[in-house]
Order: structure tokens, then C-alpha cells, then sequence
């Protein structure tokens, strides 16, 4: 029987540096070598690899160059992992780092079974999520924007003061005003505007663009599924499910919760428990997400009109899946208000409950063929 080669690599842009543990506990572990990162460079790594009798398993940490090793090596048969970053163990005292380092140290954490690897997606996967964070992208650069000139405005003593900004008297306000000196002040502040303008137009290009995408993917009945639950529209919900990949992965909605770092943190030693704020881990923008869809609790349950027409197509376990978060997050939003928590509390507390009901609903929905 073969015995397993556990190679570590550590992936740059231009090079691969390779470790290799031979399997048992005490077995050696060297250092390879470099190779340039190319799919060709891999295929030859392998190929000598094998040569001496070995089935080799591979890992490496995620990063900017992305799943293509892990899908070349994958279609070549053999195993690839991609590890956690922040979910690997290191010395606290190790304060020299250097590329054959690092990839003697994956070798050996792979071969001891202390890497974290993470769900992987395919390239129909990979190109949701290439379009919703391009989305996330926009929305940054048009809250940037609007900052940028209302801080310009400011600095000239201009005021609004008659209701919200970014209202339609607002806009009305912006569009007449001709109150700066000099011809070249002026002209900045219509680029800060057509900034602004352009950055908006940008966001609801994306905006069709994943209501176009979202039918012909593989995950497009789970996020027509979530949409049965309150403030969930199709761009939260392609947004989570992008994010987080396959839900039903997950064995419980704890595993989840936890996942998307909405759980308390704790530090607790013999009888003394103390737990403290979110964890936060995971996936930042699906945990925004769904704070985001959390705040539609805040009022009394109702399925209106705009929601009867979206999910009047689904099956009708899952319409009551919806209903009883509905009714569930409503009271206990009110619950924790009446206590006088703080309201971003109060919104990581719905947004956990929400997590859980999102689990069930991809657990209970069917994939496309």
C-alpha cells in the first residue's frame, strides 16, 4: 500500500516553495524546493512526487492567487486543501519567516492533522462572488463619494437644513446651487456630484447583473427560497448564499452562527465563565448581510403585498418557515429592546436567530442538476 506525502506549499505570485513529511510521526521533513508558479511547473512536481512510491496530499493557504492550484491539482487526481489562514497554529516566540519555513511548517501541520481546510468553490461559484463583491465594491465608493462632498460643502460653510441628506429635495438642492466664487470651484463641485452620480449608476448595473446571473445558477433555488423570509430580497440572498457557499455543509445552525462569527467570544477557566462580543469571524460581508435584513424585525409581523407576490410560488413549508421567523424575530427584537439593549446588540442577536432560519431553508430546498 502506498503511503501518503504530505506536501506543504507556499504560493507567491511567481513561485511555489515545496516541503514534504513523510507519513509517520517521527518521519523526516525537507525542504523540496522552489518552482515557478505555473500549471505546467505543478504538473512536474507531481510527476516526480510519484516517483518514489508515495501518494502525495497537497496544502496551501488561501490568498490573491486564488483556487487555480487547488482546482489543477484536484483534476489530476489527487487531494488539495486550502487552509485558513487564521486558523493556523504558530509559535508565539517564532520570530524568523521565510518562504521554505513556512511550507515545512504546512507540511508538518497537514501530516499532524492541525489545518483548518476551507469549502472551496467552483468557477460557476467563484464568478457569483466575483460579481457581488464588485457590488460591495460600488456601494463603498458610493458612500465615499457622498462623503467626499458633503465634506466639501462643509468646508464652505454650506449647509442642508431642511430634512435627510440624499432625499429628493436634497438632490434638488445640490442640482440649483450656484453659490461658489470662482468658475474652477464650481467645476469641483460638479465632479463631485457626477462622482456621485456615476457611482450610483454603477451599483444598479450590478444590481441587474445578479438579478440576470442568479437564475441560471446552481444555488438559484436556495436564494429564491430565502427570499420567503422578511427583509431577505434577491441581492441579500444571492449575497449570503455567494458567500457562504453550500449552507447545508453545516450540520447544525450553531456550526453556521459560528461560522459567520455571530456568537459571543468567551475566555472562561475552571468556574469562572466570561463571555465577551461577537467573535466576528468568517465571512464579514454575509454577516453584514444579514444585520442589514435584521432590521425589517423591528416591526410588528405582516406579510404584505410586495412579499405575498415573491413567495407565492414556493412550496408552503417554506412560506412557514418564514412566517414563524417572522413572528419569532419580531418579539424578540421588541424583547431585547424593552430591556434597554444597545441597538447594534440587539441586531447581532436577530441576525444569529436569522442565521439559523436561513440553515433550515437551504437544508430543506433542492439543488438545480
Amino acid at each position: 500500500m502506498n503511503k501518503t506525502l504530505y506536501v506543504g506549499l507556499d504560493v507567491h505570485k511567481d513561485t511555489i516553495a515545496v516541503a514534504v513529511a513523510e507519513d509517520g510521526r517521527g518521519a523526516e521533513i525537507r525542504f523540496h524546493g522552489t518552482i515557478v508558479n505555473t500549471a505546467d511547473a505543478v504538473l512536474r512536481l507531481t510527476k516526480t512526487l510519484t516517483k518514489t512510491g508515495y501518494t502525495p496530499s497537497f496544502c496551501y493557504e488561501a490568498g490573491p492567487c486564488g483556487y487555480g492550484i487547488h482546482r489543477h491539482l484536484t483534476k489530476l487526481g489527487f487531494e488539495c486543501a486550502v487552509v485558513a489562514p487564521s486558523m493556523i497554529p504558530r509559535k508565539v516566540g517564532d520570530r524568523v519567516k521565510t518562504d521554505r519555513r513556512d511550507a515545512e511548517m504546512l507540511a508538518r501541520l497537514w501530516r499532524a492533522g492541525e489545518l483548518t481546510p476551507i469549502w472551496t468553490p467552483d468557477e460557476e461559484q467563484e464568478a457569483m462572488r466575483d460579481l457581488i463583491r464588485a457590488r460591495k465594491q460600488a456601494m463603498d465608493a458610493v458612500k465615499t463619494a457622498k462623503q467626499q462632498l458633503l465634506s466639501f460643502l462643509l468646508r464652505h460653510g454650506l449647509r442642508y437644513e431642511n430634512g435627510k441628506y440624499w432625499t429628493q429635495r436634497h438632490r434638488r438642492w445640490l442640482a440649483e446651487m450656484r453659490k461658489f466664487r470662482f468658475p474652477h470651484q464650481q467645476l469641483a463641485f460638479e465632479e463631485y456630484k457626477r462622482t456621485v452620480a456615476q457611482a450610483e449608476c454603477r451599483v444598479e448595473t450590478l444590481n441587474m447583473a445578479i438579478e440576470e446571473a442568479v437564475p441560471d445558477w446552481h444555488f438559484a433555488p436556495v436564494v429564491d427560497a430565502l427570499r420567503a423570509l422578511r427583509g431577505v430580497n434577491t441581492t441579500i440572498a444571492a449575497t449570503v448564499v455567494a458567500e457562504i457557499g453550500d449552507i447545508t455543509r453545516f450540520e447544525n445552525p450553531r456550526q453556521l452562527m459560528a461560522w459567520l462569527g455571530l456568537v459571543p467570544s468567551e475566555h472562561s477557566s475552571g468556574s469562572t465563565t466570561r463571555r465577551g462580543r461577537l467573535t466576528k469571524t468568517g465571512n464579514a460581508l454575509a454577516r453584514t448581510m444579514l444585520v442589514e435584513a435584521g432590521w425589517s424585525y423591528r416591526h410588528p409581523p405582516k406579510e404584505g403585498h410586495p412579499y405575498l407576490k415573491r413567495s407565492a410560488h414556493l412550496p408552503q413549508h417554506i412560506k412557514d418557515i418564514g412566517w414563524k421567523a417572522q413572528t419569532r424575530l419580531c418579539k424578540r427584537y421588541r424583547t431585547l429592546n424593552r430591556t434597554g439593549k444597545p441597538q447594534p446588540r440587539v441586531l447581532a442577536a436577530i441576525a444569529r436567530e436569522l442565521a439559523g432560519f436561513v440553515w433550515d431553508i437551504a437544508r430543506q430546498t433542492p439543488l438545480k442538476a
